[in-house]
């Protein structure tokens, strides 16, 4: 207590100094305060932002693309079927309608079931197209980005002799898909 004496005096003596105190404990009250506000913004800032992307990796949609416009297929991220057998037919069915979507033609599907010996979870769909060349960039992205979650394995497109010189027509693209089949759901 020896301290608090000669400051009390000097407080109690001058009310210049206790004013000047005063008013320097109100400021760094409201600094405090001030930073502790700037700071909820931000983080609330942060946060909006957060689920702003959180929105767009569960929706899967583009910035700027509206959620009718961007009709991504809802669902499971694996591929749905009671059997094997219904599963691939459901892979079947939405590369068939990626196709369509773009403007292509499926020419052909060939469903190859899991092996014994190998991964027995995941289903493959070889489809042989033709299609436009703005198209396939267009039925890459909805593939790979739309749901049930698939992966493209091989990809081989052509384009004849003739039409690549005209700089028009249709390829001819040979496309692997592949989908992780859960079991029976």
């Amino acid at each position: 207590m020896s301290w608090l004496a000669p400051l009390r005096r000097i407080l109690l003596g001058s009310p210049a100094i206790a004013a000047a105190l005063y008013v320097a404990t109100l400021i760094a009250l409201i600094w405090a305060g001030a930073t502790a506000l700037a700071d909820i913004i931000d983080k609330r800032e942060q946060l909006n932002d957060a689920n702003a992307q959180l929105a767009q990796f569960a929706g899967r949609k583009r910035p700027g693309v509206t959620a009718t416009s961007a009709a991504t297929p809802g669902g499971s991220v694996f591929v749905e079927g009671r059997t094997v057998t219904i599963a691939g037919a459901a892979l079947v069915q939405r590369l068939t309608d990626a196709v369509a979507k773009v403007g292509g033609n499926v020419l052909s599907t060939q469903v190859e079931l899991p092996a014994a010996s190998a991964n027995a979870s995941m289903i493959s769909v070889v489809a042989n197209c033709e299609l436009e060349q703005p198209a396939l960039q267009q039925l890459l992205y909805d593939i790979e980005a739309g749901w049930p979650f698939l992966f493209v394995d091989q990809l081989h497109v052509q384009q004849s002799v003739a039409e690549a010189a005209g700089g028009a027509g249709r390829l001819r693209v040979l496309l692997t898909i592949s989908g992780q089949w859960q079991g029976q759901t």
